[in-house]
């Protein structure tokens, strides 16, 4: 077997009280995808962050293929051809594309830098995306969530001053839909079978089973399974993460949803369909990412929630898929970020009732598994599907008729996700509204009635046993149901 590209030898880190990793050990070598799972709060992305160099292990050691002696930490990791797309994306939003490559990439210099960048950039993407519509030349900020994600992924794999040798993907496909998604682990499945090496980390675990050559499973800190992947099925993979599979509810399973009150009823634009929910209904927003899903969410926001103040108590909640931008605040605390949402009821007098706000936050922490000793620990301090979990709470502990949902489940684990479902469900049956966009099929197919949107209209409506993969991309691709 050949040298590893790099190797985690008894890696112990510690937060406080928290143990984040517990003499870990991980080799990666050359021609191979090392998927990584398991549940939020795992260790996976501490791990991350100690093969990229970003963070020094308190016990153990890390070696780099490749790397001169004497360097340590990022620069060891960059000599040894080491990337990362991290899940938080890091790109500069004020900077253009081609400026963050230059970032990223220090051989990126001298005269024409720039149109040397846009080149490689656009000949990257092409590769790993074909069709895609990315303007090489747009600052970073004028992206979509999904097109940030496909740049920082194709920066990654850019050859610049050397290839990479180990690309490691932290919830890559996580804002990205199906078609994307499909495009990327075919590149990924492509440069595996030339040598390089991929540490695939996600929570769709179709996507590390169809990927993956070994499967690292870690629990609490630890590995508690290291495989090759055809020893797994997604039932023993989740077994060994810890939970349990559930069967899915099937879509459309309570009758009389159609006969509940209307609580949005919009006409159709540009020749599509119009858009309606009933009180009660799980609704989602389906087809290519970018397509108009995530403006409807907001327009219905805008149109509910005033420009000031709420025009009832209650009546709207948001959950945001891009938190660092539109959901948590850092500086805050977790407890804070929670009860923001529902301060009304939390006050007395025109104050927060601090003992109202603890016993909330406890609450919730309990029902959807927020890891963390103390709800008074920064927000930051959580990893990202915990903070995602911290947005579910507030729209969940509001008195809010309708939810909305905007591709919620980014880096949530199968466990939590599995939760989730449970308690949108019962709020569902109890008269709640979700209007939920997702670019995960089986969330899609958990809903009671779907739109599809194509070009930035609804080009199909699908119920009962309509909602399936192949009706979905049908409309999508098409403008109409097939």
């Amino acid at each position: 077997m050949s040298s590893p590209v790099a190797a985690v030898g008894g890696a112990s880190v510690t937060f406080g009280a928290v143990r984040a990793l517990s003499g870990v050990d991980l080799a990666i070598v050359s021609g191979e995808a090392v998927g990584l799972v398991g549940h939020n709060g795992a260790g996976k992305s501490t791990l991350v962050n100690v093969i990229n160099g970003g963070l020094t292990p308190h016990a153990g050691s890390v070696a780099y293929d490749g790397a001169e002696k004497g360097l340590s930490g990022v620069a060891a990791a960059r000599a040894g051809g080491v990337r990362c797309v991290f899940q938080e994306l890091s790109l500069c939003p004020n900077l253009t594309i081609a400026e963050n490559a230059r970032l990223m990439h220090a051989g990126l210099a001298g005269f024409g830098w720039r149109s040397r960048a846009r080149n490689l950039v656009e000949a990257k993407l092409s590769e790993i995306f074909p069709g895609n519509r990315i303007d090489c030349a747009a600052t970073v900020s004028a992206l979509s969530i999904a097109e940030r994600q496909m740049v920082e992924i194709a920066l990654n794999f850019l050859d610049v001053s050397g290839p990479p040798q180990l690309v490691i993907l932290d919830e890559p496909t996580s804002s990205l839909d199906s078609t994307l998604a499909g495009q990327l682990l075919a590149h990924v499945r492509a440069y595996v079978s030339g040598g390089g090496s991929v540490l695939l980390i996600s929570h769709i675990l179709s996507e590390i089973l169809s990927t993956s050559s070994r499967i690292v499973v870690m629990k609490d800190g630890g590995v508690v399974a290291n495989r090759p992947a055809g020893d797994f099925t997604v039932k023993s993979l989740v077994e060994a993460m810890g939970s349990v599979v559930r069967d899915k509810a099937a879509s459309g399973e309570r009758a009389g949803r159609d006969q509940a009150p209307l609580v949005i009823d919009l006409p159709a634009v540009r020749g599509g369909f119009g858009f309606r929910a009933h009180k009660g209904e799980v609704v989602g927003l389906a087809g290519l990412g970018g397509h108009g899903q995530t403006d409807m969410l907001l327009s219905l926001f805008r149109a509910r929630s005033g420009n000031w103040l709420p025009h009832g108590p209650g009546d709207i909640a948001f959950v945001a898929g891009d938190r660092a931008l539109n959901g948590t605040f850092p500086l805050w605390s977790i407890l804070r970020n929670l009860s923001i949402g529902n301060l009304s009821a939390l006050s007395s007098r025109y104050a927060v009732d601090r003992e109202r706000e603890a016993a909330t936050g406890t609450a919730w922490k309990e029902k959807i598994s927020i890891r963390t000793p103390d709800m008074h620990l920064p927000i930051l301090s959580l990893s990202g599907g915990n903070q995602q979990k911290v947005l579910f709470a507030r729209a969940l502990s509001t008195a809010a008729d309708i939810v909305l949902m905007d591709d919620p489940m980014r880096g949530v684990d199968i466990g939590t996700k599995q939760d989730v479902y449970g308690i949108i469900r019962a709020e569902a049956e109890a008269g709640r509204t979700f209007i939920w966009y997702s670019t995960e099929m089986d969330e899609i197919c958990l809903c009671d009635r779907v739109y599809v949107f194509r070009d930035g209209a609804i080009v199909a409506e699908l119920t009962g046993d309509e909602i399936d993969e192949h009706h979905v991309l049908a409309a999508s691709f098409s403008g109409a149901a097939a």
